[in-house]
């Protein structure tokens, strides 16, 4: 009886202690950065979203929120006064992806491919 007790005590423990350092393990996910070597906002990635923080000065900060799995993006203010935020715009971008150019410069996609192709 006593080792059934005692075993049901360090069962228990030993879910706690995994339960807490499963909470743990995504808070820190949340805050991982992706190494970039280029200067200006870094991506955040956590999950299966992807958060670039854009700092605008003493006015706020652009967040754009990254749905890979979705190919979704969404853009949020935040306002560094008030901290308040406000959802600007959400676009699916799945079919932007597909196009070969758009507000390109000459020579454009398909041009460059013909002229290879001809050689």
């Amino acid at each position: 009886m006593k080792r059934a007790i005692l075993g049901l005590l360090v069962g228990a423990g030993v879910v706690t202690l995994a339960v807490c350092l499963l909470d743990r393990r995504g808070e820190v996910m949340a805050q991982h950065v992706v190494p970039n070597s280029q200067p200006g906002p870094q991506p955040v990635c956590g999950g299966e979203l992807i958060a670039v923080p854009s700092p605008m000065g003493d006015k706020g900060q652009m967040l754009t929120v990254l749905d890979p799995r979705q190919q979704t993006m969404g853009v949020y203010w935040i306002e560094a006064s008030t901290g308040k935020i406000t959802l600007r715009s959400v676009r699916n971008i799945r079919f932007d992806l597909m196009m070969t150019d758009f507000n390109g410069e000459n020579p454009l996609p398909r041009e460059i491919r013909l002229q290879l192709e001809q050689r």
